[in-house]
């Protein structure tokens, strides 16, 4: 009988934290209604200049990597390919919506050792900083091959702006 009693506690404690996470993702995403939506992605394409297999991982506020953008399935991990066009970059994700960023919202490109809710090792995240409306943001990717980090940070840098281009010593 007390092993009873101990699981119906143990169930009511899982039941309440469940719920106040829920109560807290629905109080972040009412204090992130000024978001736009994500632009969609354009009719007409060019080839992709370089794609590689992955995690989309999530999109933070930028500099803040615990602040995750709670709208539009863009603080939900998922598994996705991203394809860098001269247009601008896709993250085509698996069970969410595709994100797709116009070359003109890109900001920077950087390799990062993780953010909210994925660590890695040194320099094994992708991050994109790009601009969401009013809200800069950070969206970070995880290649699935190691050797593609690089080479999609080269593919996007290229697109940028040439006074936002990184050095040497930031990849």
């Amino acid at each position: 009988m007390e092993l009873l009693y101990f699981f119906l506690g143990l169930a009511a404690l899982l039941i309440l934290v469940l719920g106040l996470f829920a109560l807290g993702w629905r109080g972040r995403r009412r204090r992130q209604q000024d978001i736009p939506r994500p632009r969609a992605l354009p009719a007409e394409l060019e080839e992709p200049t370089f794609q590689a297999l992955g995690q989309y991982v999530v999109t933070t506020s930028a500099g803040d990597w615990l602040d995750r953008v709670a709208l539009y399935g863009l603080g939900v991990k998922s598994n996705a390919t991203a394809a860098v066009f001269p247009e601008g970059v896709l993250f085509a994700r698996s069970g969410a919506e595709d994100l797709w960023i116009p070359r003109g919202d890109l900001i920077g490109v950087r390799l990062e050792r993780g953010m909210a809710g994925k660590f890695v090792e040194k320099d094994g995240l992708v991050t994109v900083t790009w601009q969401l409306g009013p809200k800069r943001v950070d969206t970070g990717f995880r290649t699935r091959a190691a050797d593609e980090k690089t080479p999609l940070v080269n593919a996007i840098t290229k697109l940028l702006p040439a006074s936002a281009t990184p050095s040497e010593e930031q990849l």
